[in-house]
């Protein structure tokens, strides 16, 4: 397979693993670029130290390219940056922040960037930082998201009316037919964040992965608007959340609630009860750990197989 996406990380399928929180390390980056997809480690999560321990680990671990996720809002992004290029890694996807203050930096070094967004206005803005390519990430995905509640299947037409940058798509992707599905939309690429959290080389927690397993349909939600709309697996803390939210509480009686911590609490200490499980909607669709290059290769028949359908289908 090739098309922009493959010729833009050289690799062998559109697939982008996302570099999610307390669950991308070097072992599930590695694991995924191995089977020919992009491996991400989530920088969003670690400290510095960490993150280059990470990084060179899994430089040792694959010889095919990968990338970090680096949300611009983090507060020691001057260290993580430097690591990038001291390291000397190829690729770095931003989000969470202004992507003209690192992209020109960024790619005097010769690092390809590309930034997340969630609406036009910022893809535009994306593009006009100098950015490589987008990551348009829908309504469905899991973790932190759009205000605007946009889905992936309206998101991407306008996304690609708007730029003349590839387009990742992202947000309720965890399938073959997913990935045709955004693919006829326009997409460049797809960026699967919740199916590689349940995988096998995943740095999530197991009772988070088993958590998972078993939800089921409108089992999660978006929830604090007024901080920063993440999108949540129910549990006895999302419940909490829920009635606050109802009762009328206000940003800083949110912000208390939310305290510090939830997030690895729940999804890399496995707190099921007081930990935030952030996780996208398709979790309802996986039910399987499964080896990062058992998932990829699935997901490949699976995109051949229902391409083929369309291609010989008559209307």
């Amino acid at each position: 397979m090739s098309n922009k996406i493959c010729n833009l990380f050289n690799i062998k399928y559109p697939i982008i693993q996302g570099g999610m929180i307390w669950c991308s390390g070097w072992e599930l980056a590695s694991s995924v670029s191995n089977a020919g997809g992009l491996g991400l480690i989530g920088g969003g999560s670690m400290y510095p130290d960490v993150f280059r321990e990470h990084v060179q680990k899994c430089k040792k671990a694959t010889n095919k390219p990968f990338g970090v996720n680096i949300p611009l809002l983090y507060p020691n992004i001057e260290e993580h940056i430097q690591t990038v290029i001291d390291e000397e890694v190829k690729i770095v996807f931003t989000s969470a922040g202004n992507p003209a203050i690192w992209t020109s930096k960024l790619k005097e070094k010769g690092i390809t960037v590309v930034h997340v967004i969630a609406n036009t206005k910022f893809a535009k803005k994306a593009e006009d930082a100098g950015v490589d390519a987008i990551v348009a990430e829908g309504f469905e995905a899991g973790g932190h998201n759009g205000r605007e509640e946009t889905t992936t299947l309206c998101l991407i037409p306008s996304i690609k009316q708007t730029v003349s940058i590839p387009v990742i798509a992202a947000g309720g992707i965890a399938s073959g037919r997913a990935m045709l599905a955004a693919m006829s939309l326009g997409a460049d690429g797809v960026q699967i964040g919740s199916r590689f959290v349940v995988s096998e080389e995943s740095s999530a927690n197991i009772e988070f992965k088993k958590a998972i397993i078993n939800a089921k349909e409108g089992d999660t939600k978006l929830m604090l608007k007024q901080l920063t709309p993440v999108r949540l697996l129910k549990n006895p803390f999302f419940e909490q959340v829920n009635n606050a939210e109802i009762n009328g509480a206000s940003t800083d009686e949110l912000t208390l609630l939310l305290g510090r911590g939830r997030a690895k609490k729940g999804m890399f200490e496995g707190d099921l009860k007081e930990g935030e499980l952030e996780i996208g909607q398709v979790a309802a669709l996986i039910n399987e750990i499964k080896p990062a290059a058992s998932i990829i290769n699935e997901i490949i028949q699976e995109f051949d197989i229902a391409k083929n359908e369309l291609i010989n289908s008559r209307f």
